[in-house]
């Protein structure tokens, strides 16, 4: 880390650093990150067997893609089956964590948790679910727990928001835990597609809740972020209708389909309909520069993790 003092001593012994010296701070200023496995077993992207037999691993993974926050599964996200995490993996991984990282965790809840749903059994599982995750945060010290709001299956926007706050009330957050409402796609009865659908959850419930915002969901769902002036308007909007001040963490994406298809695939950054201009405008605006940004970018013609990573502080360095 370049310390002010050593910024200052170069400027006065090198005419002309200015422009490198901001250069290195806005890279290390930048926390951008993958989402790693926290499997205790050798998994593709390992290049060597992997050190710890448990959730550790994810330390060591970020840091061999370039990260330096990011995000993790604290289990299976397909099944019903919640976090086993001992108190010596729990404090390795915070010790890890505060050694070798600079940006927050997040943990993405289960696919299967819809809280906009009617049904009481799917409810009551979808609760259960996410307050173990939130049980998981506090004991690895992640500050962020995020989750989709999922789908009303007949039950109506307003009725969806309304069951999603019901189970939000019921939920007990830890103080230094933050549950985050991530964008959606917006296909079928699904509800986070639209901002109005993430203002009216906040304005439904007491907690603090934070937005997650995904580019490539918020691009099929309609938003443009193509261009400067585009991601301008589209930060613009999502400031009258949600604010800003809700906004806690980006999940960076290109995205395989065009603005307003509904379409939730990702691509590799710079190389989906996004493209290179709207990621360097996205992760360059003043009012999204500094906020921990987290890939879930595929791997593809051996372009993995390590490459989005790459790419992405490219960009931000241009």
């Amino acid at each position: 880390m370049v310390s002010p003092e050593s910024a200052a001593l170069a400027r006065r012994q090198q005419p002309g650093i200015e422009v490198a010296l901001s250069i290195v701070f806005l890279l290390e200023a930048m926390n951008v990150g993958a989402h790693v496995s926290i499997s205790g077993s050798r998994v593709s992207s390992d290049t060597e067997t992997p050190e710890y037999s448990d959730i550790r691993n994810a330390i060591p993974r970020q840091l061999a893609f370039g990260g330096n926050c990011g995000q993790i599964f604290t289990t299976s996200p397909q099944v019903w089956k919640q976090p086993e995490i001992s108190d010596e993996a729990a404090a390795g991984f915070r010790d890890l964590t505060s050694e070798k990282l600079e940006g927050p965790w997040v943990i993405h809840g289960s696919y299967l948790v819809n809280l906009c749903t009617p049904k009481d059994d799917l409810r009551q599982k979808s609760l259960d679910s996410l307050q173990a995750e939130l049980d998981a945060a506090e004991q690895l010290g992640i500050t962020y727990v995020n989750v989709h709001l999922g789908a009303h299956t007949g039950a109506g926007v307003e009725g969806g928001l309304d069951n999603a706050a019901s189970v939000i009330a019921d939920l007990d957050v830890p103080d230094d835990v933050q549950l985050l409402i991530e964008s959606d796609a917006g296909s079928g009865t699904k509800l986070g597609g639209e901002f109005e659908h993430l203002a009216g959850i906040i304005e439904r419930t007491d907690k603090e809740i934070g937005i997650c915002i995904d580019t490539a969901h918020t691009l099929v769902a309609g938003n443009d972020l193509t261009t400067p002036e585009a991601v301008d308007e589209t930060v613009q909007r999502f400031d009258e209708v949600v604010g800003l001040e809700h906004l806690e963490y980006i999940h960076l994406n290109d995205s395989k389909h065009d603005v307003g298809t509904h379409k939730d695939e990702h691509a590799l950054i710079g190389e989906g309909y996004i493209g290179e201009d709207g990621i360097a405008a996205i992760i360059n605006h003043p009012e999204l520069r500094d906020l921990p940004y987290a890939l879930e970018t595929p791997t593809e013609d051996g372009k993995g993790f390590e490459w989005n990573i790459a790419k992405t502080k490219q960009l931000r360095e241009n």
